[in-house]
């Protein structure tokens, strides 16, 4: 018997509504499994030890305004905005949202940690992060490192240079909200910071972490090992704005000199690794160091890494 008109469109439309309901679930669940790593990848950081200058479990580092519980508080109020940012991502959102989410998500922290700012730096980058898995999640594309910088330059990238090349003139309208420290930083000695991390497509993350990372569990390496390498990698390499605001190129030549002589000495390949680690948490507690970018950047190298790991990353 033939199906009447009615019966034909309900056929017509069921495969629709099930695709529908089962591209949004996937969708759901794609973002909530990129939001958990996002959240382990700063619970990996902050009790990571030995960690020159950082706040850890063992102790305060540098600081004497946040510990621990201040960042585990922190990193508990952004795991919805990881979330967010991803689904955002799949919409192909504009720059102007994600940055929307973005104050939004700092605000909370603002609140969970009292007014100390924990994870400015990490909202920034590993909610780009999340971004790109959700845009190329969306068109079906493997997550690849190569993928993930593609997506963050092609759909944001133009917007990500404007957004660096905004002029942080501390002496501007006193009715725009204060600057933060990397950019009274990047005014007063002309380094780089988040922002223009974001412009290049996070060259930090993809170029120096990640390798990092990948580097000392090739050769068999634990997790805890490849952090470390990677965190020196990172403090070698980079122009941290957290260290010139708190201590101008003379902190920052501290910071470069002690990652650099770790790495040359092998880093955790080195059977004294733990205690030269160490070593350099007391130098940079001494002059009151605590490279801050370096740590969000390892956070976020760590994000990827989980992102390519995860099966659910190519399906």
């Amino acid at each position: 018997m033939n199906p009447t008109p009615r019966q034909r469109a309900s056929l017509a439309s069921t495969p629709f509504a099930i695709t529908n309901a089962a591209s949004a679930a996937s969708a759901r669940a794609f973002s909530a499994t990129q939001a958990r790593h996002a959240v382990r990848a700063l619970h990996a950081e902050v009790v990571l030890y030995p960690k020159p200058g950082l706040v850890s479990p063992i102790d305060n580092g540098s600081h004497d305004d946040m510990d621990a519980s201040t960042f585990l508080r922190s990193l508990f109020s952004l795991r919805h905005y990881f979330r967010r940012i991803c689904l955002a991502g799949m919409e192909n959102a504009p720059f102007a949202r994600l940055k929307q989410l973005g104050i939004e998500a700092e605000a909370r922290m603002m609140i969970a940690t009292r007014g100390i700012n924990t994870h400015r730096g990490a909202i920034f980058s590993l909610g780009l992060l999340c971004a790109a898995a959700g845009s190329l999640h969306a068109r079906r594309r493997p997550i690849t490192a190569a993928a993930m910088r593609s997506a963050l330059l092609d759909h944001w990238g133009a917007a990500l240079t404007g957004h660096a090349s905004a002029n942080p003139d501390p002496d501007r309208d006193a009715s725009v909200p204060l600057l933060s420290h990397g950019l009274l930083a990047a005014a007063r000695h002309a380094v780089s910071g988040a922002r223009e991390e974001g412009a290049l497509g996070l060259p930090s993350v993809f170029e120096v972490g990640l390798p990092a990372l990948q580097a000392t569990l090739a050769r068999g390496a634990s997790m805890e090992h490849a952090r470390i390498d990677a965190l020196f990698a990172l403090m070698a390499h980079i122009s941290d704005s957290n260290i010139y605001y708190r201590a101008g190129p003379q902190g920052a030549h501290i910071v470069r000199s002690a990652a650099q002589r770790f790495l040359a000495q092998g880093g955790t390949l080195h059977p004294d690794w733990f205690a030269q680690a160490q070593e350099s948490h007391r130098l940079f507690v001494r002059h009151r160091l605590s490279p801050g970018g370096a740590a969000d950047l390892l956070a976020a190298s760590c994000l990827l890494h989980a992102m390519l790991d995860t099966p659910a990353a190519s399906a």
